[in-house]
Formats: C-alpha cells, structure tokens, sequence
C-alpha cells in the first residue's frame, strides 16, 4: 500500500504511517509545537492520549479500526491525522463511512492535502463511500472543529484549534454536515422568573425529584451510561457506547465528579433522565503542561482555586417523558447550584446539534445564545 509520498527531495513532503513508538511519541508531540503562540490552547495529558490511540487496548478499538499518519519535511513533523473506521457506527446507522481525526498540521495546504489524501485512500481501500470529521475518534469523545469563538477559553474536553484550519480543510473538498452549539452563562445570569415557577410546578404536580448521589459508584455509573443510550438513541450521530467503554469512562468520572454536580432525575420513583457537571480543569490542566507525577499532585494543591467553572457533560431525558418539561428542570437544577456556591462562577453547556430545537430554544428562552460554534465535515468518496 503506498501513500501520498513526494520526498523526492529533502525539502519536499512526505506522509507515511506512524510505525513504533518514536513515531507514536511525534504523533502526541506535535500540537506542542504548532500551538506555542497560541495562549488559549490547553494541552492534553499525554498518558490520556497515548491510552486512547492505543489500538490493542483500549475499549474503543475493540469494534473499530484505525491508522495514523505523519506528515514531513526534512525530518520535521508538519502535519498528523487518524484515519477511523467506527464498526459499530456504520452497523447502528446503517452506513459506510469512514472518519478523521486527531487532526493538527501547521499552515501548510500541501502537508494538509497529503494527510488527507492518505486517510480517504486508506477508508476507501476498506470500502467506505464517505468520510467525516473531526471525530476523536467518535461523538462519544471529543468532536468537532471550532468555527466561531476563537478568542474564547475553551471548557474542560471541548475542541481548540487555529482559525486557519477551516481553510485547510474546506481546501480539501471537506463542506459541512452538522454544527454544534454550546452555552455558557455565568453565576449572576438572570434566567426568567416564570422558568423557575414552571419547573417547580412540573415537580410538584408529577412526583419529579432530582436525586445526587453522594458518593458514585460504578454501579451509578452504568446506570448513567444506560440512561444515555436510551436519551440519546434517535439522535444524530449517536453511536451507543459498549460496557468496556462504559467502564472506561468510569475510571475518569469517578475520579472527577462532585456530589450535586452531577444527578439522576426521578418519575415516580424511576430514573428517567441525567445530568452531568465537571469541574472545568483547564486552569489546572494549562499548568501541567501534559504531565503527570509528583510535580502535577503539588501544581494540583497549588493552584486548585483557579478552577472557576463547570462543564455541562451530559443531559438527556427519556423519550416519553420529554413532555413533561425535564429538561427545564434541569437547566434550573444547574442555576441553582452555580448561584449556591461561590467555588464556580460560570458554567459551559455543550454540546448540543445544530437542529435540537427543543434544547436551543429552552436556552434561547433563559436569555443565553450560542457561545462557540464547532462543526463535522462530511466529504464523499
């Protein structure tokens, strides 16, 4: 198999695949050098990183299949880029397509069309009509490219990359296929009064109540993960997690969620929806640099109060009981605990689609717009 190759020359561009662990090392490496003069920038852990390209194991590459690839110049890495094939997207949607992902490359349209030609010849060559991204590597971990909102800080697990990339991409033949919205309101925002009147009444007449476990179990964790599947089950880009990612995403939440920051929403005694509120560690995360050990539990004592905000995760309620006005509940339940504490001061809602008009209508009603935009491209083959 051969890729997009012109290294006839020294000087001139070469693509090939990431092969050991020196490669994979450039391949985690690179954002450092293409972000430096971006302040806004957080960088990943590395560890993280390194766990989840792991294609023997992690859960994720358990259904799936993936390559990675190296762009150059003269020995220097220009550009990197994951070609993606989601088994078990393409069998719950009933679909071929291929993804990319990971993408980071500096400006460098030629450097951007080699990576891009050798991740469609490599989902082709597996018999995929189309390609979509950024997936990384699926809507159920970081997705998105960011199109509006660049001179904002980014929230915990949310994407940040350079303006510029939209003219790579959109030079490679890549258009739109779905935009993402997030909110973010802060401490002292004044939703309407009547929002809170209606929520109060729809607990009160429905035997509705908001239940925080004080100290999560995996077994809440599954719990959550269930009641996700099912909240989520008809939305675009869905792609229903497996107990091994499940219990993947135990290990991290567990770690980090806070007692009435994160919550089950019961109907009669039943749990029929979820919400879920990090803590927004990019402060901290900017001052680890991507590392972790002794010097990143002593920079964690040291600067733990810069972390002001939250991150809204994960919200959903049950298809038939969405009629009952859960979802304002929740968004009630979230003000309240941001104006009961003086620890956070805003919280970042997101993602939601484009076209989820029950959820952007909801936050257009409590007086917030959108606050950064991200998009996933679609290209045919």
């Amino acid at each position: 198999m051969s890729y997009p190759n012109r290294n006839q020359n020294s000087d001139q561009l070469s693509v090939r695949p990431v092969v050991g662990r020196s490669d994979m090392k450039k391949f985690i490496d690179l954002p450092w050098s293409i972000y430096k003069d971006f302040p806004l920038w957080i960088p990943p852990i590395k560890s993280s990183v390194a766990k989840l390209l792991d294609r023997k194991k992690h859960p994720f590459w358990q259904f799936s299949e993936g390559e990675f690839f190296l762009a150059e110049r003269d020995g220097k890495v220009v550009g990197r880029i994951a070609a993606i094939i989601d088994g078990n997207n393409n069998a719950y949607h009933s679909e071929t397509f291929g993804a990319w992902g990971f993408f980071e490359c500096f400006q460098d349209h030629e450097a951007a069309c080699g990576l891009f030609e050798a991740v469609e010849q490599w989902v082709r060559e597996r018999g995929m009509s189309a390609i979509r991204g950024p997936l990384n590597p699926s809507t159920n971990y970081e997705v998105g490219l960011l199109v509006d909102g660049f001179a904002k800080e980014p929230a915990l697990m949310m994407p940040y990359n350079p303006a510029y990339y939209l003219d790579l991409i959109y030079g490679v033949g890549y258009r739109k296929e779905k935009d993402l919205f997030s909110y973010r309101f802060t401490r002292d925002h004044e939703a309407p009064k009547w929002m809170f009147e209606v929520s109060q009444r729809i607990c009160e007449k429905n035997d509705i109540t908001i239940h925080c476990p004080k100290k999560w179990k995996r077994d809440d964790i599954r719990l959550l993960c269930n009641i996700y599947k099912e909240c989520w089950a008809e939305n675009w880009g869905f792609v229903p997690t497996t107990e091994r990612e499940d219990d993947e995403l135990a290990k991290d939440l567990l770690f980090l969620i806070e007692p009435e920051l994160a919550f089950f929403i019961y109907y009669s005694g039943e749990p029929v929806g979820i919400g879920v509120l990090l803590p927004d560690l990019n402060p901290l995360l900017k001052r680890l640099n991507g590392n972790l050990g002794i010097s990143a539990l002593i920079k964690k004592y040291l600067y733990q109060s810069e972390i002001k905000g939250l991150r809204g995760l994960l919200f959903g309620v049950k298809n038939n009981y969405r009629q009952l006005g859960l979802h304002l509940v929740s968004l009630e339940h979230v003000m309240k605990v941001l104006r009961a504490t003086d620890k956070y001061e805003y919280t970042e809602m997101g993602w939601t689609l484009e076209d989820n008009e029950a959820i952007n209508r909801l936050f257009s009603e409590g007086g917030l717009a959108p606050d950064k935009r991200y998009r996933i491209y679609q290209k045919e083959l």
